[in-house]
Parts: structure tokens; sequence; C-alpha cells
């Protein structure tokens, strides 16, 4: 398993020199999905011992224009949970980048992050979402759901592009989710927990407060990030890749309306869809799980190749132990801008962190890096203990690794 994650991850940086050296070249990875979830082989290449789920095509959902790219009905995976967990719920939000243009958009409705009629008919059930004690110790016998994400826009968007038979209802798709689940039995939780990873983990962080709102007081309702904490930050060449990307999709699929109050009074709305700018004024109990150097971030925002036409950071991205001083030290400022970005939220007695000094990305889906005797750790606490403690309030966990290259439990191809 590790080795093939650091196949993937030096392939990944290989891949990424050979792209066009314009702006077109970053829009068309982020729509053809070269990179938007290089964890998607191990969730559907089941083992021996594997929990393969069904998919659920949302009945109803079409005419209520709770819909994909395409037009499809959206889709989910839900195990049941049984004994203790029975009522208790962990709610899954699937990421895989987003689109900020009709062109890639478009592309983006031909695969299974825009129609579900490209989406796998079975999903198999790892790390937080696996039914093994051994694997997953405080939520293994919980109902744990994944909810397949179509719409481009993490959960939030709302319009119609008539001419390009576009439907951007990322919120609709959300409220037809929500109000599905609740019907299957989720309205007798007695605790629940929302998470996310990627784009899906930007999502957990927009809809915490309106999943929270779903529930009597007396429920126990928490919300995890995984990967989601994405920066407003320069990249090498000092250009705002994602701030472009973000106005793109925040423009197009009119997200601006579904954004928090509390930020779009005070920025502009793609401000308002960066982690950054909406973590502080979330009032539910949230968790931020993500790494330092993230390396969705790190090889795609902050070193997209339009960004080194002279491939200076090529070496650098194939293998960190082949980067120089400066570069290390543009790692290290990103980081520091994360931990800036955190500050006012570490501050609240009621959230947790666990900030590990790896260049990874989602880590809270593959068992590898979830629970396993070799996981990464921060404290001595893998990520699903980590977790557990927090949710359960059996500690308070503010888990902030020293900066790389100090932690030797990282699953990347620089820490052997």
């Amino acid at each position: 398993m590790k080795r093939f994650l650091l196949l993937v991850l030096s392939l990944w940086s290989l891949a990424l020199v050979d792209l066009s050296r314009s702006e077109d070249g970053f829009e068309e990875l982020i729509a053809k999905e070269s990179l938007l979830s290089y964890l998607d082989e191990e969730t559907v290449s089941p083992g021996a011992n594997s929990l393969m789920v069904p998919l659920t095509l949302i009945p109803g959902a079409v005419s209520k224009g709770a819909v994909c790219l395409d037009g499809t009905p959206p889709g989910y995976h839900l195990h049941r949970g049984f004994g203790s967990g029975a009522n208790s719920w962990v709610i899954h939000l699937e990421g895989g980048g987003w689109c900020n243009n009709i062109r890639t958009c478009v592309f983006r409705k031909t695969t299974r992050r825009g129609s579900s009629k490209f989406m796998e008919k079975q999903l198999n059930f790892t790390g937080i979402l696996s039914n093994k004690p051994a694997e997953n110790p405080d939520f293994y016998n919980w109902n744990r759901v994944r909810v397949r994400y179509c719409d481009g826009a993490s959960f939030a968007g709302e319009g119609h592009d008539e001419v390009n038979q576009l439907y951007f209802r990322g919120q609709r798709i959300w409220s037809a989710v929500m109000e599905e689940l609740m019907s299957k039995g989720m309205q007798n939780a007695k605790q629940a927990l929302l998470s996310g990873c990627s784009a899906g983990g930007l999502a957990s962080i927009l809809h915490c407060d309106e999943f929270k709102a779903l529930f009597p007081e007396t429920t126990k309702v928490k919300c995890l990030s995984d990967a989601g904490l994405f920066l407003d930050a320069l990249n090498v060449a000092g250009g705002r890749t994602l701030r472009n990307m973000y106005e793109g999709v925040v423009t197009l699929q009119g997200v601006e309306k579904n954004l928090p109050s509390s930020c779009t009074s005070q920025k502009d709305p793609t401000s308002c869809f960066f982690p950054e700018n909406l973590i502080s004024n979330v009032k539910t109990p949230m968790f931020l799980l993500n790494a330092a150097y993230d390396a969705w971030q790190v090889d795609q925002s902050l070193i997209p190749s339009i960004a080194d036409p002279h491939g200076l950071w090529h070496e650098c991205k194939v293998d960190r132990l082949h980067c120089n001083s400066s570069q290390i030290k543009f790692f290290q400022d990103f980081r520091n801008q994360m931990l800036n970005a955190i500050k006012t939220f570490s501050g609240s007695n009621q959230n947790g962190l666990f900030i590990n000094s790896c260049f990874a990305h989602c880590q809270s889906e593959l068992q590898v890096t979830w629970y396993e005797n070799d996981s990464p750790r921060v404290g001595n606490k893998a990520v699903a203990a980590s977790v557990g403690n927090w949710f359960f309030d059996r500690n308070t966990v503010k888990a902030i690794d020293c900066p790389y290259p100090c932690d030797k439990t990282c699953h990347d191809s620089t820490l052997k």
C-alpha cells in the first residue's frame, strides 16, 4: 500500500511537468481529474475482506431540481450501523475538485464527478467508513454514509446554463441528501458527525451549522474537515492560482447566495469560499485534519506548471529530498500561513486540530493513514484516535506537528 501511494505521488509530480504552460493547462488538469483524487484507486479496488457498499440514487430528487451537472439524480452509499452505534451517523462528503468555466463543467458532466450515470455501483468503505473495530475503533458500528459529489462547487451552487445543459445545483443536492437520510432514520440520531475530504472537506465547513440545525439540541453533532483547509496563497511565481480558480467557480455556479452572510457582509464572495475566512464563524464544534504541506495545494496551487515554466521546481516536486533551502523555506512559509489561519479557530475549546508535517492529502479515507500500526502520528496518536478523543470529549486535541522534516511517521516519498 505504501509503495502504491509513493508511486502515485511520484507519477503525479512528473505528470504536472508535461502539462501545457498556459492557464488552460491548469484548468484542463482540474477538469480531466488526472489528480482530483489519487486515492480513488484504493476506493474502487477491493481486497479480500473489503466492505463493498452499493450506490443508492435519490428518488424524487430530479423533480426538486436536485441534480448533478448533467441533470441526473445524485446518490449516496449507506452501510447500516448496529449495536451501540445503531443511532449514530457519520456522513462523509466525497471530494474531487471543482469546475470553474463552461468548458471544464461540460467535460466534468461526462465523468462520475458530474453525472450519476458514470458513478461506481459499489464503493469500498475503508478508513472512517470501515465496519471493523480494528480499523475504525470509534465509528465502526455507526451508520456510515458516503455522499457522491457531482456538482463541482462543494455542494454550494445554485444556477442553470440552459445553452450548455449544465445544472449547478449543489445546494439542492445537499438538501435532498439530508432529507433522504433523515427519512432513513437519521432523524433519530443520538450523535452525528459530518465529515468530508478535499472539496468535500470544504463542503463540511460550509454546511456544518446547517447540519447541526437538522437535529434537536440533545443530539451530539460535530464536523470534521479532512484536507479542506484551502489557502489563498501565492504560487511560486507570485500569482494566486487557487483564487483565480475559485472566482470562476463562485461566479459561474451561483455560489454567492449560499455563502455565510457573516463573511459576505465583510468580504468579497470569492474570499468567502476560502475556509480560512469561514472557520472562525462556524458555531458547531469542528475538527480540522490537514497536512501542513497539503499535497494537492503544493502541486496544483502553489507550483502549477504555469508558475514554473522552466521546470526549476521539477526535481523538488518529484522528491522533496531534492529541494534546495529556498524551496524548503517556501514550504515552511506555506505552513506558517496555515498556522496563522487557524489561530482564532484553535482558541475555542470545542474545536480540534490534527496538523501533521506530511506531504499528504485526505487522511481519513484510506486505512493506511487513518488507523494502522504505522499510520501517521502526532504526539503518538494516530488520526483516528485523535478524532475519536475529540468527538467523545475524552481529551482536548490540538495536535500540531513540528516543521518538516521532523515527522518520520509520514507516508510521503521523502521520509524514508
